[in-house]
């Protein structure tokens, strides 16, 4: 057989292949999202001011390439032969390790010291001594509590990354939150044992993990259980990371893990969320007291043991925590690879008035924003930025004459919920006891 004759074998195989996707996507319907991908929306010809969208040809061509027919079956196929043959991964947000273990791959730079929150790890300290601080002075327990990540408990299954970090950003934030006499658990301590409390495919901790967490929680806020005591099913389990390099459905997850076994008799509100992923999520349950928490993805597995343990229990995953919500314990969970949540979001919380000696302005800050929707009666939300070379410690925003201490955000903001009816005139930080101030202009 001559080359002509395999030439044409190709052509006749492209487009038979690229009329099964065509066809089958006509067919069949467009392929869905995996895990949790956010794909390409149908091209629309007009934009939204009526005009001719000039992006129509690539908005379908977008949309087309997330869309085809077996797309998932072909991106897993392809992930497949990538993991066995190269050892490597075919998904952007997932590393393949050893012994058919998965990570989280935005962890890596956290697993190497290749990035840390440096500077801001001081304010994300300081935010939660202003919370601990709240909830104390109004009668309410608090708690600290995070998730470690994945690769910081089990980094022997980890591909060879050369140097790994010797301390972490967790590791300062506990020394600064002990300084600062801020209560929080530590769970890296906890799991530092010889038994596997993690998925091998997926990126969190498994209910008998989530469990020794809850017990430890529980005993933080002055209760007892022994839910890790089980007992323990065994049942198939699809890992987050597995669904993320083999969106297929058709490529079974082989892990298994544990179930809980025991007895839990909460219940859901039916007038809010009982999926475990579920934004907010307010039980009764047969224990004592009421517990306030924000989590996160890890709280899909420890909200249970939780809910089970207090009489009332509210589970929310909004990333600004709102204190002011009822509750005797409030818990705030949160992933180490997430730590610069802390300096994200404004808690939802009156600003603390400080008493501060202000020394003459020495420079000017540019003027803040102000939102009163969300805000609890009475308060509006300020956010603004902080003049370049402002000293890093402490911040406060000057309203009718008073000093209102202000979270201190990423990138030199800071935000806080102070009086409505008294706009701000200066900011002021103050640090090892020289005062700096920034006058705003009206």
């Amino acid at each position: 057989m001559g080359k002509k004759f395999f030439s044409w074998l190709f052509l006749l195989g492209f487009f038979a292949m690229t009329l099964t996707l065509s066809l089958g996507m006509l067919l069949f319907g467009p392929s869905t999202a995996g895990a949790n991908e956010i794909l390409a929306q149908p091209p629309k010809v007009l934009d939204r001011d009526g005009a001719f969208n000039q992006e129509v040809l690539s908005d379908g061509a977008a949309y087309l390439a997330d869309h085809f027919y077996l797309r998932k079956e072909l991106i897993s196929l392809n992930d497949l032969l990538s993991a066995r043959f190269f050892g490597v991964s075919g998904a952007e947000d997932v590393i393949v390790g050893r012994a058919g273990w998965l990570y989280y791959a935005p962890t890596l730079e956290g697993y190497t010291g290749t990035a840390s929150l440096g500077p801001e790890l001081e304010n994300a300290a300081e935010n939660l001594a202003l919370m601990a601080q709240y909830c104390a002075e109004n009668g309410r327990q608090f708690l600290f509590c995070a998730a470690p990540n994945k690769n910081s408990l089990y980094p022997a299954w980890m591909p060879n990354y050369g140097a790994v970090a010797q301390e972490r950003d967790i590791d300062r934030l506990f020394a600064l939150l002990t300084e600062k006499q801020v209560p929080y658990l530590d769970l890296y301590a906890l799991f530092d044992g010889e038994e596997v409390l993690y998925y091998a495919h997926d990126s969190h901790w498994n209910p008998k993990g989530a469990a020794l967490a809850a017990d430890a929680i529980n005993a933080a806020f002055g209760l007892e259980s022994d839910y890790y005591a089980g007992p323990f099913d065994t049942g198939a389990h699809r890992g987050d990371l597995y669904e993320m390099l083999y969106p297929s459905q058709a490529f079974v997850d082989p892990e298994t893990g544990p179930v809980y076994a025991g007895a839990l008799t909460f219940t859901y509100d039916p007038a809010f969320g009982s999926k475990p992923d579920s934004i907010t999520i307010v039980t009764q349950g047969p224990g004592t007291g009421s517990l306030l928490a924000y989590r996160d993805s890890f709280g899909n597995d420890l909200h249970p043991y939780l809910a089970n343990s207090f009489a009332s229990a509210r589970f929310s995953r909004a990333a600004s925590y709102d204190l002011t919500l009822p509750g005797e314990k409030v818990l705030i969970e949160l992933v180490e690879r997430n730590l610069h949540y802390l300096v994200s979001y404004v808690p939802i919380m009156p600003a603390p008035v400080r008493d501060v000696t202000l020394p003459a302005a020495s420079g000017q800050a540019e003027t803040p924003s102000y939102n009163a929707n969300g805000a609890p009666e009475g308060l509006t939300l300020v956010r603004g930025v902080l003049p370049e070379g402002a000293a890093p410690g402490a911040a406060y925003l000057i309203c009718g004459g008073k000093a209102y201490q202000v979270f201190r955000l990423e990138n030199g903001g800071y935000g806080a919920y102070v009086p409505a009816e008294e706009p701000a005139t200066a900011v002021a930080c103050v640090l090892g006891g020289q005062t700096q101030v920034f006058s705003i202009s009206e």
